[in-house]
């Protein structure tokens, strides 16, 4: 498969117009521009073969794969706040990755450290509590005192809608946000929730609870996952007695053993996983064509992390080869990027040079769809 390029009508001029609405028309034509330049240079034949417009994707689904906005956009604003969160959307990811822990009253918040140091302020107004700052020392009260301050809080051409953008989140008010940016863009934009503990049932009964509680119920508007094995067997256990179908993701890493089969981080098998995980979140430089073919046999979609190019010429050189390999979902500090290369290979296929006239001749009203569309 070669690299393929398209330009796609906009989707999101109906209705009235608003100023989110504007905002996302805005970014949605800066995007194609940049998309344009570097996707005719990715186009052209590759060993001698014709080009063509599309693909057929070999992801489980053969849809194209989902492009997962890691923490948000933390190559941009800050990680895992609102602003992050709301840039995503109008970058066009499909889900949203974030990482949910509980603070010492028990509360879930969005935060990926298990120290609030790295991240946040917290040095200037507390000192360390059992020599150090972590999130379970902190109640939520306290929490809400700090601000994510480890990125940038500006982002040309964008304003975060949200009161108070750059406060660490609670996981139930990033669902709530997130429901109302979906409103305001015409989007359908998922979560997938990072159990970022060790084993505990109980944070996992909560962190259910809360997607349950803010509609997010439904395999196309959530995920769980985690590292803890034991997490991701007690979240399928308890999503299953509850007669719930949402995906439960494994994240680690995959190895081919001695005896020719797949190992996730050296505990279990494919197979073994299988029977009661849904997918798997693996470490992009773990991941090969025949470890996607393997769990694609079993029916185990396959994310990939953590995608972070320095541009968008990176970003194909980067995820190409995944795309190609049938990877199901992209998770990126980048979503925009990683948008426009999953968009270089879709639509019906037409050959080029032949079909060079017709982008150019549409190329002034025509702009990259950034959404996700989903049934």
């Amino acid at each position: 498969m070669s690299f393929q390029m398209v330009v796609i009508l906009p989707a999101l001029t109906a209705g009235v117009e608003t100023p989110r609405r504007a905002q996302l028309q805005r970014y949605m034509m800066k995007l194609s521009h940049a998309v344009l330049g570097v996707t005719f240079a990715f186009a052209l034949p590759l060993s001698g073969e014709a080009a063509t417009f599309g693909a057929r994707f070999d992801t489980l689904t053969g849809a194209a794969p989902a492009v997962i906005a890691h923490r948000g956009a933390p190559a941009y604003l800050s990680e895992n706040t609102l602003a992050g969160t709301e840039l995503s959307v109008l970058q066009g990811a499909g889900w949203i990755e974030n990482d949910v822990q509980p603070t010492k009253d028990g509360v879930l918040v969005v935060m990926h450290d298990g120290s609030l140091e790295r991240t946040t302020d917290v040095e200037t107004l507390f000192a360390p509590r059992n020599g150090g700052y972590n999130v379970a020392d902190f109640t939520l009260e306290e929490i809400r005192t700090l601000t994510v301050d480890s990125q940038s809080h500006d982002y040309p051409g964008f304003t975060p809608s949200s009161e108070n953008p750059f406060r660490v989140p609670t996981f139930a008010e990033q669902l709530d946000a997130l429901t109302e940016y979906n409103a305001a863009y015409g989007t359908n934009v998922g979560i997938v929730a990072e159990l970022k503990y060790g084993y505990d049932p109980a944070s996992n009964q909560k962190a259910i609870d809360t997607l349950i509680a803010h509609g997010y119920d439904t395999p196309d508007k959530a995920i769980l996952q985690s590292f803890s094995h034991e997490n991701v067997y007690d979240v399928a256990g308890k999503l299953e007695e509850m007669g719930l179908t949402l995906p439960v993701s494994q994240l680690g890493g995959a190895a081919l053993g001695l005896d020719g089969q797949f190992y996730i981080d050296g505990k279990i098998t494919l197979a073994g996983l299988a029977t009661y995980a849904d997918a798997l979140s693996l470490t992009s430089g773990s991941i090969t064509e025949e470890l996607i073919a393997a769990a694609h046999d079993l029916g185990l979609p396959v994310y990939g992390w953590t995608f972070r190019p320095a541009d968008l010429n990176a970003a194909f050189a980067q995820m190409a080869q995944f795309i190609e390999w049938g990877i199901d979902g992209i998770i990126t500090d980048n979503p925009d990027h990683a948008v426009a290369v999953v968009a270089s290979y879709e639509v019906a296929p037409v050959p080029l040079p032949a079909a060079l006239p017709l982008v150019l001749a549409g190329i002034g009203a025509l702009g990259l769809v950034a959404r996700r569309k989903r049934a």
